[in-house]
């Protein structure tokens, strides 16, 4: 039987070379719900939604000598009962329990011979019900598997039920796959617009021979960059994995931070993350005086206006995180000082170049590139920006999103923000060996955004907001100190939020 092949593009043929039984390059992703959802819901939505998508019917083909690529080839025994899975959790299927289930799911590979995803569906968890998401990241990146993922979703709840009876189905798999992608453009518009970095202009480069010098000479910085300095979070990596995640924030909190910081939703967000990573390494002993680390950020390179397609298209850049600033509003004028020079930087599309040039060369190559990129970083920081409205699965309210993607170039952390209908999660995962208690993270990420939150309130109840959009870190404390003695004595108390300046 002659089964149907298509070509493996470079760069998703560099990540699937990626796979590595420390470091799986398998995104995973957690949707929970507030009602039950049953395993023959989910299948019939996959089987409806995903399927006629090719990546989700075709498996590896391996060449038969080493100097061969691998290939797409659809598997002819694709069987539902393989890729969608009932889970259990034990009592009282709270948070902490479906958090150990995600973290043994993130430390087992997915089967080589079949097509490289897997559901694995919760029916009881907090009254409602959970859905896990592993996919392999040769077949697309965060932001389209976000998307695709949010395809099986719809926008009321009364279309949700049946979307195979519910809708006009319109004759062969051509039309089943343009309305799986209508359906992602209905909820994933606004996805691209709002990542982590952003480039102005995505389409600008594809390969090294149009990066120019500024690409190269960028290249070349990343290589001879000194090496992020050894802490807890760096070292050999092992097979088991860690994963948690925060309360819901309330994006609303979040935005009223970034008005009285003059920062953006990001910024604030980051912040309190660095925050909480420079909390962990006190609480272990390590110094953080001055320290700095560089977090890998994916960035989207395809046009805000491209159709859906999946595979990799996305560049790389290193965020320097400032850990060695205590005060907030310090720590914050210093990341977002670096996340504006990378929006204008080449770096995302040169590495992505580098990555379409090595996924065709030797395997040899592409492991030197990683173990080099490795030593640069520390961890992987991703955002993937979910639909700002309410969505429904079977009918069943989505009442929140988690999303990590693999931990590249060897490393063993990786936070990830999600935000979706009016909240915000950061998670995070971890090696074990590394990092045994990731929640200890995220607990440090929430009471730095909470201090954060304490200068909103005294803001508020001080019954005056400054205006910080196009102030000076000087003007905006004497703004602060405006407010009155009440201010005025936090500072002298010790507060990191407002000093008092001169003049």
């Amino acid at each position: 039987m002659t089964l149907q092949r298509e070509p493996m593009a470079n760069v998703d043929c560099a990540w699937l070379r990626m796979d590595e039984p420390t470091n799986l390059m398998m995104i995973t992703a957690v949707l929970t719900f507030s009602e039950p959802l049953t395993v023959e819901q989910i299948k019939q939505i996959v089987a409806e939604r995903l399927l006629p998508l090719n990546r989700f019917r075709q498996r590896v083909g391996r060449p038969n000598t080493s100097l061969g690529s691998p290939y797409w080839e659809t598997d002819p025994h694709l069987d539902l009962d393989e890729h969608i899975r009932r889970a259990e959790l034990p009592p009282p299927s709270d948070q902490k329990a479906l958090q150990e289930l995600v973290s043994r799911l993130m430390s087992i590979p997915l089967n080589p011979a079949r097509p490289l995803w897997q559901y694995h569906v919760v029916e009881d968890y907090q009254g409602g019900s959970a859905l896990i998401a592993r996919i392999h990241h040769s077949i697309g990146d965060g932001i389209e598997l976000t998307k695709v993922l949010l395809s099986m979703t719809d926008t009321a709840r009364e279309t949700g039920l049946a979307p195979a009876t519910r809708r006009p189905r319109r004759r062969g798999r051509k039309g089943r796959v343009n309305r799986v992608l209508h359906a992602a453009r209905q909820v994933g518009d606004e996805i691209v617009h709002d990542t982590l970095v952003a480039v102005r202009d995505p389409r600008r480069a594809i390969d090294l021979a149009r990066l120019g010098t500024g690409g190269v000479l960028r290249l070349g910085q990343i290589l001879f960059r000194m090496p992020d300095p050894q802490t807890a979070f760096k070292g050999p990596l092992g097979i088991e994995k860690r994963a948690a995640w925060s309360r819901r924030l309330p994006l609303a909190d979040v935005k009223a931070v970034g008005k009285v910081t003059g920062g953006t939703i990001n910024d604030v967000l980051l912040t309190a993350v660095a925050g909480g990573l420079r909390s962990y390494l006190l609480q272990r002993g390590e110094p953080v005086d001055g320290l700095s680390f560089h977090a890998v950020v994916p960035v989207n390179l395809r046009s805000l206006d491209s159709p859906i397609t999946l595979g990799n298209k996305f560049g790389l850049v290193f965020l320097e995180l400032p850990l060695g600033i205590a005060d907030p509003v310090e720590r914050l004028e210093a990341v977002k000082r670096h996340m504006d020079a990378l929006k204008n930087s080449p770096e995302a599309p040169a590495i992505y170049g580098l990555l379409n040039v090595v996924g065709k060369g030797p395997v040899e190559l592409e492991s030197l590139l990683v173990a080099i990129f490795g030593t640069k970083a520390t961890g992987v920081m991703t955002n993937v920006p979910g639909p700002r409205q309410q969505l429904y699965i079977a009918g069943a309210p989505l009442r929140d999103v988690m999303f990590w993607v693999p931990q590249s170039g060897r490393l063993g952390l990786g936070v990830s923000i999600i935000s979706y209908n009016g909240g915000v999660l950061v998670g995070v995962a971890t090696d074990a060996g590394l990092v045994p208690d990731p929640e200890t993270i995220v607990a440090g990420f929430e009471h730095s955004f909470s201090e954060m939150m304490e200068l909103v309130a005294l803001l508020h109840a001080d019954g005056e907001l400054p205006e910080p959009a196009h102030t000076s870190p000087v003007n905006r404390c004497q703004a602060f100190t405006r407010q009155g003695a009440r201010c005025r004595n936090r500072a002298q108390a010790g507060s990191t939020f407002c000093r008092v300046h001169d003049g």
